[in-house]
């Protein structure tokens, strides 16, 4: 009988293996993330490395994967540091590289406020642009235009109150981001050294399904002689005249 599901293939390598940039839809806001801070004028960052040592990962890249981590409520480092593993759109952020937890820290640590200005002026494009909003940040930036068209000074007197409450948006997301970092607990996969190799993890599945389903046959042999004491007492029962009650058998033993 042919089979309805697609294949499941995880070995075959492909023949022109797909760039992250590829992957990523051409709509996506980390896209859009990245282009903006393309555009900004960040040599307050880059000077701020000047000298010799090694070499560090750009601020554009640390600064996008903050933003558009908070952009999107993924707030700690170490959050973000997983994130530039497992997410597409964080890779895409960072260049396919991975920024550890503590240089994230130490970046939003060091560049507090410059970072707090970026974020602010990243927003403002995007309300600038009629985004309603960034991520789970409401810009409500349709109104900006309509404002604007009105009159000039209506127009930057309105923009001006805009980067005010902007700005207050980015204050309360660097405060949750603290707040969490603060608080968080370290949760990992944490593999013992004997099972890195990919051979001990299958063996040691292996072992701990073959006892799962020892337990699960224990258990269904155990409520088997329950139930089939019970079905004598029903039969029981039905030659004594009484009416017996309706009874399922036990779930038969499963797999893992």
């Amino acid at each position: 009988m042919k089979s309805r599901f697609i294949e499941i293939d995880r070995k075959t390598p492909m023949l022109f293996p797909p760039s992250v940039q590829e992957l990523l839809p051409e709509n996506h806001l980390a896209r859009f993330v990245v282009e903006i801070l393309e555009q900004l004028d960040l040599r307050r960052f880059t000077w701020a490395y000047a000298g010799h040592g090694k070499a560090a990962h750009h601020p554009e890249v640390l600064l996008g994967i903050l933003i558009y981590g908070y952009a999107t409520g993924v707030y700690t480092s170490r959050t973000i540091e997983r994130a530039c593993h497992d997410s597409l759109a964080f890779r895409f952020i960072a260049a396919n590289t991975h920024p550890d937890h503590d240089t994230i820290a130490n970046f939003r640590k060091r560049f507090d406020g410059e970072i707090k200005d970026v974020f602010t002026q990243v927003l403002t494009v995007a309300a600038r642009m009629k985004l309603v909003k960034l991520g789970t940040i409401n810009l409500d930036g349709s109104k900006v235009k309509a404002n604007a068209s009105k009159h000039s000074a209506l127009s930057f007197g309105h923009a001006e109150e805009l980067e005010k409450r902007l700005r207050a948006e980015v204050e309360e997301l660097c405060r949750m981001a603290e707040q969490a970092e603060g608080q968080q607990q370290v949760l990992k996969l944490d593999i013992p050294a004997e099972l890195q190799r990919r051979e001990e993890r299958l063996a040691a599945i292996q072992e701990a399904k073959a006892e799962i389903e020892a337990r699960a046959a224990e258990r269904y042999a155990r409520e088997k002689e329950e139930y089939d004491a019970r079905m004598a007492k029903r039969n029981a029962d039905r030659e004594a005249g009484k009416k017996p009650r309706t009874e399922q058998p036990p779930a038969k033993a499963g797999g893992f």
